[in-house]
């Protein structure tokens, strides 16, 4: 893993249109009820086997609702082969900081869509 990666440096990184590969680790319903567009729903608990799919990518963010089992999804991530080159970060404080940063004022935990 290379770093975590603030809700405000992936907005910006996705406004400018570069190439990231943004994997949300939640479970299916929890995806289905909201997720950062763009995103891919590779469960935690399926990523040993699905790390494959992120063969060649150049840049992948992993995500979770608090920004701390995205930590050890990258990780897991950053350990695979195909993924040697990639940059690979984790999104500090999950989606709760992501929606904390489009809204510009703190949701309550019971009010976000995540």
């Amino acid at each position: 893993m290379d770093d975590e990666i603030t809700a405000e440096e992936l907005q910006s990184i996705l406004e400018n249109g570069n190439d990231v590969r943004l994997v949300d680790i939640r479970n299916p319903q929890a995806f289905e009820q909201g997720h950062i567009p763009g995103s891919d729903n590779i469960p935690f608990e399926e990523l040993p086997q699905r790390v494959e799919e992120l063969d060649g990518e150049d840049r992948i963010v992993t995500v979770c609702p608090l920004g701390k089992s995205s930590v050890q999804a990258a990780r897991l991530i950053a350990s695979y082969e195909g993924a040697s080159d990639a940059t690979v970060e984790s999104l500090a404080g999950g989606l709760r900081e992501w929606e904390y940063a489009l809204s510009g004022s703190q949701t309550d935990e019971a009010d976000a869509p995540f």
